[in-house]
């Protein structure tokens, strides 16, 4: 019973024009997780998008940091359970599914 408590995910591009500039923050709350992906490109103001899950929507879920890891038990086993997939989160915040 593993749980993703909080995860933070930052990408800088350094252009030449403009540096860009993508967080992702994933918090766990009672009600299921809340996802806020803020981005900011330049000395353009910075803008911000929230999605909130809940947890029957999330049972399973498999973020970045956590699929590494599997990725990396799977190697090691060499095998791939057929039909393993999982709900995610995509680079833009919302709910996918993810299948290996």
């Amino acid at each position: 019973e593993l749980e993703t408590l909080e995860q933070e995910e930052q990408e800088r591009l350094e252009l030449r024009a403009r540096p860009v500039e993508r967080r992702t923050h994933m918090v766990s709350h009672q009600h299921g997780m809340t996802v806020t992906k803020t981005l900011q490109e330049g000395e353009a103001e910075s803008q911000c998008w929230s999605f909130s899950y809940g947890r029957a929507e999330l049972r399973g879920l498999l973020p970045e940091g956590a699929s590494l890891l599997l990725l990396r038990v799977l190697a090691c086993r060499q095998a791939v359970p057929p039909d393993l997939v999982f709900p995610a989160i995509d680079t833009e915040g919302h709910l996918c599914t993810s299948s290996y």
